[in-house]
């Protein structure tokens, strides 16, 4: 999780998250050091579940998706040919898929950044819902072969925010919807483990292209 006000009462029964700090770097940095220490210790972990709040101007309020995919909003190296959105000179596309292993539950797709989008900056927005980290963790993830699974709550969006309680007046209903979606995919994953990791296709991809259960590129 990136912010102690995401931690509500609901999640703090069930769970003690690594935090990571607001922002791609701060995650890219808090999410590689741990995995890193994990590593030299044998015991990196099966999978990551990354918890936390969103933007939404088109999904309900409070309401909790599984990411279906994330891309790299900040990322423009469009003067240089590179697609937009695209990393120059690593293999990874603009957008990257997600596992949503959790039956029923809705999914929706997800923009990383480092600012804070409001308003009229959602029209250049491709993205149904907005965050600030989890690009970041996916590639730190990636680096050490571990899959990752995102579930946000929409907290803001509706309305331009203007104060720092735009964002967090909405988080106790976010803290319960989150600790009542994982508790249904510990369910999943005690009933089919790793398997229930796969990753659909995206868009316009060959289903024989799809990734394997235990793979981290999509």
């Amino acid at each position: 999780m990136a912010a102690p006000a995401e931690y509500g009462a609901c999640l703090q029964a069930r769970i003690r998250p690594l935090m990571t700090g607001i922002g791609p770097v701060e995650a890219a940095i808090a999410l590689t050091a741990a995995l890193a220490r994990l590593e030299a210790a044998g015991d990196l972990p099966d999978l990551i579940v990354s918890l936390g709040s969103c933007g939404s101007r088109v999904l309900e309020h409070a309401a909790v998706y599984q990411a279906s995919s994330v891309a790299y909003r900040d990322m423009d190296a469009s003067a240089l040919g590179f697609p937009k959105g695209v990393t120059p000179l690593l293999d990874q596309p603009a957008v990257l898929a997600l596992p949503c292993p959790i039956p029923g539950a809705p999914t929706a797709t997800l923009s990383t950044g480092g600012n804070v989008v409001s308003g009229a900056a959602y029209d250049a927005i491709g993205a149904e819902m907005v965050d600030m980290e989890t690009w970041a963790l996916v590639r730190a993830a990636q680096t050490f072969g571990v899959p990752l699974i995102a579930l946000r709550g929409v907290s803001d969006g509706r309305a331009e925010l203007k104060a720092l309680e735009d964002w967090t007046s909405t988080l106790h209903h976010v803290d319960e919807n989150l600790a009542a979606a994982l508790d249904r995919l510990i369910a999943v994953l005690e009933a089919d483990g790793l398997a229930a990791l796969e990753i659909p296709a995206l868009p316009g991809q060959d289903p024989a292209q799809r990734p394997a259960p235990d793979s981290i590129t999509p």
